[in-house]
């Protein structure tokens, strides 16, 4: 794998911004840049003179809370399926022990 860092250009709310990033992780990062001017648009709405740093904020926390939504749903089923694994591991132990 690659470790160097290639100069990408991104546009977020018609700013433009140059940021490193590794070739590998270049669509993922456009894609996410994509992802953040369309959450700050639709923050901003029709009002322009909204302030970008109380849009950054707002679409910040936003994907924040998305973010913590999806990390509380995975720990609910890595238990489920830990909880599976046990009783799989019981059934066999059953089995194996007759």
């Amino acid at each position: 794998m690659n470790d160097s860092a290639d100069a990408v250009s991104i546009r977020v709310l018609d700013r433009e911004y140059t940021v490193g990033v590794k070739p590998d992780e270049r669509d993922s990062l456009l894609a996410a840049a994509r992802l953040l001017d369309q959450q700050m648009r639709e923050i901003r709405g029709a009002n322009r003179m909204a302030a970008i740093d109380r849009v950054a904020v707002l679409a910040a926390l936003n994907f924040a809370h998305e973010l913590q939504l999806l990390r509380d749903a995975r720990k609910g089923h890595d238990r489920e399926l830990a909880a599976t694994i046990g009783e799989l591991q019981r059934k066999l132990d059953t089995l194996l022990g007759s």
